[in-house]
């Protein structure tokens, strides 16, 4: 009979190979740290035993003996996996860190502060050399505790308030009235906004850019045309709902992400709407199906995978230069132009 144990993964200690070595646990620590005065048949020895063990250094145990010592290991928290735009912005977080030879640790939250708490207290346990988070809000102390305690951190899609920390966001007021005032351009009177989570700023910020292009162009702010949601493809299936059942529904919607899009092209569809005829939409984020759909949609595009390679790019900055200023890096939107409005 097979023994059940068989293919069960067993973890070689240190002991375990300086044993078999027939050398010192200190031995195989200075040759693990490359130790220039380990004689060279000692060294030779105590890697041919490393290499038929398949002996992996604990990365904990190595941060605990040398605080020195990297992890070679960062720790990135987002909002919602669900979301493409953050998968592209882990994208580009993995690629520089793959060059740079540190590995990830992704954590998604849903936008749950207990979760968010959990998973910031696990990745300090596994001893991260820095992080990259997008904060709940921009009062998140969890966060900024951290920060504060020189943990090397950067902010992405949204920035915190009251501490210096460096973060990439996007230009998220001037995306929007860039979205706002293509539609008030094209004749379309009633324009509604469908948010994301209002104490998020990258929505607030877009609302205020929603706002200045109705005022730039003489519309009324109407407050029944502007709708709070969780960021997620359920609330814009809802909302879109409460804007085309009103008593005199909007003839264009902007949307404030492209689940929130996703939602809202749903309940038009549903509906039997014809888009842009009977109601125009745009959105913020320009994912790749963008321009599968039917109409072709006009979306803001923010350079997620850029975010990604930057905010990435500067937390290993700030890992090996503790000290350097710390870098606000806004990147620019373009509006892209299609049949959906």
């Amino acid at each position: 009979m097979k023994n059940s144990n068989e293919n069960v993964y067993k973890i070689v200690s240190l002991n375990e190979v300086a044993e078999k070595a027939g050398v010192s646990i200190a031995t195989v620590s200075r040759v693990m740290n490359e130790n220039p005065k380990v004689h060279p048949e000692t060294r030779l020895k105590v890697q041919k035993v490393i290499k038929e063990l398949k002996y992996q250094p604990n990365r904990v145990a190595k941060r605990l003996r040398n605080r020195n010592a990297s992890s070679n290991l960062l720790g990135v928290v987002i909002p919602d996996i669900q979301n493409p735009f953050y998968v592209e912005v882990f994208r580009g977080i993995e690629d520089v860190a793959y060059e740079n030879q540190y590995a990830l640790i992704m954590c998604n939250f849903s936008q749950d502060e207990k979760k968010e708490k959990l998973y910031l207290d696990i990745l300090q346990s596994e001893s991260i050399d820095g992080m990259i988070v997008a904060p709940t809000d921009e009062r998140d102390q969890k966060v900024i505790d951290l920060v504060k305690k020189g943990l090397p951190i950067v902010c992405v899609d949204r920035g915190l308030i009251g501490v210096d920390v460096d973060e990439v966001v996007v230009e998220n007021r001037n995306g929007a009235f860039s979205a706002v005032d293509h539609l008030a351009r094209s004749g379309y009177q009633r324009i509604a906004y469908i948010s994301g989570l209002p104490q998020i700023p990258s929505s607030r910020q877009r609302e205020q850019g929603y706002r200045e292009a109705l005022a730039a162009h003489g519309l009324p702010l109407d407050q029944d045309l502007i709708r709070y949601g969780d960021s997620r493809h359920e609330s814009g299936v809802k909302l879109c709902e409460e804007l085309l059942d009103l008593p005199k529904p909007p003839d264009a919607i902007f949307t404030g992400n492209n689940l929130i899009t996703l939602g809202a092209l749903e309940t038009i569809h549903k509906r039997g709407l014809h888009i842009p005829r009977d109601v125009a939409i745009i959105g913020f984020d320009d994912m790749y199906w963008s321009i599968s759909l039917n109409p072709p949609l006009t979306a803001v595009r923010q350079p997620a995978y850029e975010i990604g390679k930057r905010a990435a790019e500067q937390l290993i900055m700030r890992i090996n230069d503790p000290t350097r200023p710390t870098v606000s890096m806004i990147l620019k939107t373009e509006l892209m132009l299609r049949s959906s409005c």
